[in-house]
């Protein structure tokens, strides 16, 4: 509501060229103060604090992204997930292979339920540094927004490419997790394509080798029964 009755007043956002221009000697000295300023917020575990710090050095900063990687992270961190997600595209807007941008925005807007603007940033995190979680959660958004086809190709990948010493947690109970392994988790979300397509043969088989791999596996122990 107080945006729009701004807007009324006809307040306009200004850009990086209509910001007074400071001179080096002096940017650096506010930049140091805000720097120390923000350290102690973090200190003293006052988030609100460190924001205020973390926007004057972005405003007067504007080419140095490691002011906005640190507030999409303080977002993130504290669970702010659409401010962090807002922040981490913009990021996003300057440099696309932004590592840190790429895995908030990923997981912030998967959070938020937006499945299939979350999806392209867990694609490019796989595909620019072969981390097979992302590729993993690249698997389960295609299977949930049933884009199939898609979703079989990067389990297939996967099962392939699965490392022995990589695991994925899934729940046991309401307080309890256990850990699976990634190619045995991917063969598990393999069947649920197959399943969610009415191609239970080929779902139980793929059911049957996650459980194989990993016999305490509950989750497809349980979908092992509704392949059956």
């Amino acid at each position: 509501m107080l945006v729009i009755a701004f807007a009324g007043y006809g307040l306009k956002a200004q850009t990086n060229d209509s910001i007074p221009r400071l001179d080096p000697k002096t940017k650096n000295v506010l930049n140091i103060q805000n720097q120390a300023a923000f350290q102690l917020a973090m200190r003293y575990n006052d988030a609100q604090s460190a924001k205020v710090q973390l926007y004057q050095l972005i405003v007067r900063n504007p080419e140095n992204l490691r002011f906005q990687e640190a507030l999409a992270s303080l977002y993130f961190e504290s669970g702010e997930t659409m401010s962090a997600a807002l922040t981490a595209l913009d990021i996003l807007e300057i440099n696309d292979k932004n590592i840190a941008a790429l895995e908030i925005a990923a997981y912030s807007l998967e959070a938020v339920g937006a499945l299939d603007r979350s999806l392209p940033h867990f694609e490019s995190l796989y595909l620019l540094t072969g981390d097979n979680f992302s590729l993993y959660k690249s698997g389960f958004i295609q299977y949930s927004l049933k884009r199939y086809e898609e979703a079989l190709n990067s389990v297939n990948m996967l099962i392939k490419n699965a490392k022995v010493d990589e695991k994925i947690g899934f729940p046991k109970s309401q307080t309890e997790t256990q850990e699976i392994s990634m190619k045995a988790a991917a063969l598990n979300l393999k069947g649920m394509i197959y399943l969610d397509q009415g191609s239970k043969s080929e779902a139980k088989t793929a059911f049957e080798e996650a459980v194989q791999l990993a016999p305490d596996f509950e989750l497809a122990k349980e979908n092992l029964q509704k392949a059956q």
